[in-house]
């Protein structure tokens, strides 16, 4: 029996992700530059650095100049903190869950504060402490989804005294509609202004990935992009910006001849209409590759689309490669899923989501690889 080596697992791995560390700082610098300089730009690192790894892409963040990273679970900040170096300001977005008011001060995470409960846990932590440290009070200008909603609101701004103990590190807001050119975009801002007027003094922060790009009012003091910095596009409408940063490469296991009356995959959803090839591939939804993109999407293969045929499987996708010159495609050879043929918008649109839901969901059977940056 022939054994493989472990020396160089990219040689058998039925695929390779290469995550370019030095797009993505690309990609925060530019925003960065925006904005009028690093201690404005975040970095929101939250899902794994949206699948790429926030272990490899914080620090490379850091040493570009990035100094916030935001994270959506104190669990992420407390991993990041042991990849950070001190003077790194980790924010967490989920609130304060119960009894883990003393797990964020331990770690050096500040919380972001998203109702008046988490308010008064927050500040009665501060005041048995004795400290008075900083917190981000989320209002909730439009989204209903998490932060201070109206009546909320009123009640603090009639109440300043429920933030005394704890000092307040930001105010923030998050846009519904940020990447389309809407009114409520406008609205939301309206708001958020009216609060921080009638608030106590604080720095404020709103901007996501594509309201940096809807102009100055919109970037107070503090931007938190998140999948610009990942090279999803953040302007739909115009043309992307930003970097790519990975590259999906999957190999073919097997190419066989097919002919009328043949089917290919579960369900025998695909009939063959004539004489050709079909290769399969080593990835399936286990692995991210959306089972939408049954009978939809395409790999490339020497620079040359070959269309996904019948359902996309656990493990396997079956491609229709009829139509590439003899010999171009054969067993061990790797096919691009994701890369300069195929961006990851380009991907999310055939398999109907968006670029967010196609990297967080990148799967960890993929031998990985970390280029650039501090690779």
């Amino acid at each position: 029996m022939t054994t493989m080596s472990a020396s160089d697992p990219a040689s058998f791995a039925g695929a390779l992700l290469t995550i370019d560390l030095d797009a993505v700082v690309a990609n925060w610098t530019l925003l960065r530059d925006r904005v009028g300089g690093p201690a404005r730009c975040a970095a929101v690192v939250k899902a794994d650095a949206y699948g790429l790894g926030a272990s490899r892409v914080a620090p490379a963040l850091f040493a570009a100049g990035c100094r916030t990273f935001v994270v959506a679970q104190v669990e992420e900040a407390i991993a990041l903190r042991a990849v950070l170096p001190a003077d790194a300001e980790v924010l967490s977005l989920g609130g304060l869950p119960p009894g883990s008011a003393a797990e964020f001060a331990a770690h050096g995470v500040t919380p972001v504060l998203n109702h008046l409960g988490d308010i008064e846990a927050w500040t009665a932590f501060c005041r048995e402490r004795g400290e008075a440290r900083p917190a981000v009070v989320h209002i909730d200008t439009g989204m209903n989804r998490l932060g201070l909603g109206p009546d909320e609101l009123d009640c603090l701004i009639e109440q300043p005294e429920r933030l005394t103990g704890m000092s307040v590190r930001l105010w923030m807001t998050h846009l519904a509609c940020a990447e389309a050119d809407t009114p409520m975009n406008a609205q939301q801002l309206g708001r958020f202004r009216m609060a921080l007027a009638r608030l106590p003094a604080a720095p404020a922060s709103l901007a996501n990935s594509s309201s940096v790009f809807l102009g100055p009012a919109y970037h107070f003091d503090l931007v938190r992009p998140g999948c610009a910095l990942y090279g999803v596009n953040p302007t739909p409408a115009a043309a992307n910006p930003m970097r790519p940063t990975v590259r999906l490469d999957a190999r073919v296991l097997q190419v066989r001849s097919v002919d009328t009356a043949m089917t290919v995959g579960y369900g025998a959803t695909h009939r063959v209409a004539g004489k050709g090839k079909v290769a399969t591939i080593a990835v399936g939804y286990a692995d991210g590759y959306p089972r939408t993109l049954s009978g939809r999407g395409h790999v490339f293969v020497g620079g040359i689309p070959a269309p996904v045929v019948g359902r996309i499987s656990m493990d396997l996708i079956t491609v229709d490669v009829t139509a590439l010159p003899e010999g171009a495609v054969a067993p061990g050879a790797l096919v691009e899923l994701i890369g300069p043929n195929r961006p990851v918008d380009t991907v999310a649109e055939e398999a109907g989501t968006i670029g967010y839901e196609i990297l967080t969901s990148l799967g960890r059977r993929y031998h990985r690889v970390h280029v650039g940056g501090t690779a």
